[in-house]
């Protein structure tokens, strides 16, 4: 029997080539991750600015509920 070392053991194994298949999935993740990071970063920017735009209440939602004016209806087009 031979004798065991550290060498003789563990192996260096030779990395395999990347396969055709192996690429396309490494180049489908790499755009996936890509558009999952843009639409997070759109999601964040929009979600700031629609809490920031319900903080500030309208004036003129204000002023018109505070009126009481009501509206008239529409006249109808004569036939």
């Amino acid at each position: 029997m031979t004798k065991l070392t550290k060498t003789t053991l563990f192996k260096a194994s030779r990395p395999s080539k990347e396969t055709l298949m192996d690429k396309t999935t490494r180049v489908v993740r790499e755009i996936l991750d890509e558009e999952t990071e843009q639409r997070q970063v759109k999601t964040s920017r929009l979600r700031k600015a629609r809490l920031e735009r319900e903080a500030v209440p309208p004036v003129d939602a204000i002023t018109s509920t505070v009126s009481g004016a009501r509206k008239k209806p529409r006249a109808k087009p004569a036939k």
